[in-house]
Formats: C-alpha cells, sequence, structure tokens
C-alpha cells in the first residue's frame, strides 16, 4: 500500500482546524474518487478499496473533523452537516479537478447528498454506501447508545474484541481486516492505554439533533435526495437497520433512480475490503467510460 498523507486548513466559526486526508494513485489523475466514512470511523477504513483502484483513479480519503487524524472542533456544537460539506468544499478545491465521483458510508453519504443535490455540484458520480433519505429510528437509537460514549482501552487486543462486537454488522472479515480497522480507530492515551481516534463531543449536536426530532422517528430527507442529478448508486447491506429495503426501492423510483446492489451477510454498513464488494464500485464508476 502506497500512499501520501495530507492535511489542509479548514475554518469553523470557532478557528481553523487541520483536515487530514490519505491520497493514493498518480496525483495528475483527473479521475479522483472522494471516500468519505461513517459517524465515528476514519478515511483508512477505504485502504483496501483505495489501494485497489489507485491505478485507475486519484482515490482521497479524508478523516472528517473530529475523526482521525483530523483536528477537533472548539465548539463541538458545530459538528454537523454545514462544517462537514464546508470542509469538503475547501478539499475538493486543494484537488484542483473540475469533478469528482464520490463513496459515501453513512454519514459520508449523506455529506455527498447534501453536495450532489446543490446546484453545480462537482460530484459526477455519487455512491451511497447503506443510507438514503431515510434514516430508520431503530438505527439512530442503537447508534446513539455507543457514540460520544468511547471507552479506554488496557491495550490494542481489548480495543479490537470491542470493535469487533461494534462492529460486528461489517460483515465476515479476516483477521488482518480487523487488525488493520483496529489500528487505525485509536491513538495512545498514555500509560499504555488506547483511546479510540474520535472526539466525544461529535456526540453533543447528535443528541441534541435527535432530541429535537422528538426521539423515536425516522429522520425524512426526500427533498434532498430529489434534487439530486447524477448517476447515482445504493449500496446496501442486506441486513441493514439503517437503511431499510423499502427505502432503497424507493429510491429507485424517484430523484436520481439509482439502482440498489445488496451485499449478503453485512449490516450496517458494507466495508469494501473484498474483491466482491471493491468490483461494485469499479463497475458503476466504469460505466462513464464502457
Amino acid at each position: 500500500m502506497q500512499y501520501r498523507e495530507r492535511r489542509v486548513k479548514c475554518l469553523s466559526p470557532a478557528g481553523f482546524h487541520d483536515m487530514a486526508y490519505v491520497e493514493w494513485g498518480d496525483p495528475g489523475n483527473p479521475r479522483v474518487l472522494v471516500c468519505v466514512h461513517g459517524l465515528t470511523r476514519s478515511g483508512r477504513d477505504f485502504d483496501f478499496l483505495a489501494d485497489a483502484l489507485a491505478a485507475e483513479y486519484r482515490v482521497v480519503c479524508p478523516d472528517v473533523v473530529g475523526r482521525g487524524a483530523s483536528g477537533w472542533l472548539k465548539n463541538k456544537l458545530f459538528y454537523g452537516m454545514p462544517q462537514y460539506c464546508a470542509d469538503m468544499a475547501v478539499l475538493l478545491a486543494r484537488l484542483d479537478v473540475e469533478s469528482i465521483d464520490w463513496l459515501g458510508t453513512s454519514m459520508g453519504g449523506l455529506i455527498g447528498m447534501t453536495l450532489a443535490a446543490q446546484e453545480d455540484s462537482p460530484i459526477a458520480r455519487l455512491i451511497l454506501n447503506d443510507v438514503g433519505p431515510v434514516l430508520s429510528a431503530g438505527a439512530i437509537s442503537r447508534i446513539g447508545e455507543y457514540v460520544g460514549r468511547m471507552p479506554r482501552f488496557a491495550d490494542v487486543a481489548q480495543a479490537e474484541a470491542w470493535l469487533r462486537v461494534v462492529l460486528a454488522p461489517f460483515g465476515a472479515l479476516s483477521d488482518v481486516q480487523w487488525r488493520h480497522l483496529t489500528q487505525h480507530s485509536l491513538r495512545p492515551a498514555g500509560d499504555g492505554q488506547w483511546d479510540l481516534h474520535c472526539d466525544p463531543g461529535i456526540a453533543e449536536p447528535f443528541r441534541a439533533a435527535m432530541a429535537g426530532e422528538g426521539g423515536g422517528q425516522d429522520v425524512t430527507l426526500w427533498p434532498l435526495y430529489d434534487a439530486i442529478r447524477c448517476p447515482t448508486l445504493v449500496v446496501r447491506g442486506a441486513q441493514s437497520d439503517l437503511l431499510t429495503a423499502a427505502t432503497a426501492a424507493e429510491m429507485a423510483t424517484r430523484g436520481p433512480r439509482a439502482p440498489t446492489v445488496e451485499i449478503a451477510g453485512v449490516g450496517h454498513a458494507p466495508p469494501f475490503m473484498d474483491a466482491s464488494q471493491i468490483a461494485v464500485v469499479r463497475d458503476f464508476l466504469q460505466r462513464r467510460v464502457g
């Protein structure tokens, strides 16, 4: 795996912060794929996919602010779509290309959906990984139970055991893949202990937003989805509790009329760490030139 680690300065109302990203492939390649992770994850989740596609694409995998190697916001209430979209606009300017393709998992898909819905969006093709315009109340409740409640681990083995439980919906991963996810999920806490590489403060606006919705209700974003005009693909874990089969079916009939590829044996969300899942991404992206 060969990649470049880079950083870009972004701005919130509370001041500047760094956004880290990893870039794969030829830096002069005009075919750019931006891969954006889920709520508590990092861009390194896409290492296997990026390595597989680096001969064809310049693959860029950012750590959304508050995650991974990126900085943390001083004011936690700014963790949300407006800030995430503003940061991504800075990243796209840094990349200096006219258009990009976008693969977003969960939160990363919501960011991509928000950007793709805007007029003159630079997103040429969009892949929504296990997310859509209806977020089920059950999944939101499940996520709310652990987001922000970041445990401290005595060692890496204890952290991996915890991640294997929390990320069990990713499906049947190899020991090597679990080690990779664990390695890039941790930061040293001192005294030989480890914390998750994520600001616990991301939970503050998440819980405030859920309280504002009244709790126990699905979140619906159909107007956003209906505004998307670029070719779009939905990838759904067959056992997903966030994106239901009914919502995916309706997504095929309105807005960009996205078809769905369902991944067996996976819940929320397909991790794109094996050849068959990576092939789904490659096949969709290659339709542009096929």
